[in-house]
């Protein structure tokens, strides 16, 4: 994922109003342009991932509830603070923050694949609880074997995800829904619209393994928004 150029599933395609974009989104006011996919495995894992799924049910549209919310909800949003670390209890995940930018080829970069239990945010977009949709992005597995977002998949709606932030706050955000998106229908409206509230987008790669491209057909996204807010 980290250790060779990502792939390119994608054919270019036209936003309305954006012009040609070729996988990618215009951020809010123009700001910046982001890759669709966001995480990729193009590196050599394992030719048989047991823990990923394959077949129609890998590249299922989102459920109603899974779109950028557009009604204000009663939890202020935060003031932008960096993130530090990542927990969601239900699935084992307790891992330190990497801030990603975009590379050359207009993508996010992956965060580095010899890491498993590392994640990393866009420090180009909003911070996790502040308004906006954050992005946050792991990998699924290495060619060492499962990653910190492995069973991210597993989680529902209701469940919770913790962020530790730097000025000490932890932010907790509460799942929406859990989605799988083909890469070649990757709905960039859905997952990157601005919102008018603290959201928080967790993506990893899913659906089925392409022995020949060394890559996962998929995209797992999780939707969450901020539910709770603590100093430690």
């Amino acid at each position: 994922m980290a250790d060779q150029k990502p792939s390119q599933p994608n054919p270019p395609r036209t936003a309305p109003g954006s012009g040609p974009v070729s996988r990618r989104l215009m951020w809010p006011a123009g700001a910046f342009l982001l890759g669709t996919l966001l995480v990729y495995n193009s590196i050599d894992t394992p030719d048989d991932p047991k823990s990923q799924q394959s077949g129609p049910a890998a590249v299922a549209t989102a459920a109603p509830g899974g779109s950028a919310r557009t009604a204000l909800r009663s939890v202020p949003a935060l003031s932008r603070s960096v993130p530090k670390r990542l927990a969601i209890p239900e699935i084992a995940v307790d891992a330190p923050f990497t801030p990603l930018s975009i590379g050359p080829s207009g993508q996010l970069n992956a965060p580095p694949g010899k890491d498993k239990n590392l994640v990393g945010w866009f420090q180009g977009g909003a911070t996790p609880g502040e308004r906006g949709a954050s992005i946050v992005a792991g990998h699924v597995d290495t060619k060492t074997g499962p990653a910190v977002f492995m069973q991210l998949s597993m989680l529902k709606k209701g469940s919770k995800i913790d962020i530790t932030r730097s000025d000490g706050v932890v932010a907790t955000f509460q799942v929406d829904s859990v989605a799988t998106f083909s890469k070649a229908q990757f709905p960039n409206d859905q997952v990157y619209a601005d919102t008018p509230d603290a959201q928080l987008r967790v993506i990893t790669c899913g659906g089925a393994y392409n022995k020949a491209a060394k890559d996962y057909e998929a995209n797992v996204v999780v939707f969450a928004h901020l539910a709770s807010s603590t100093r430690q």
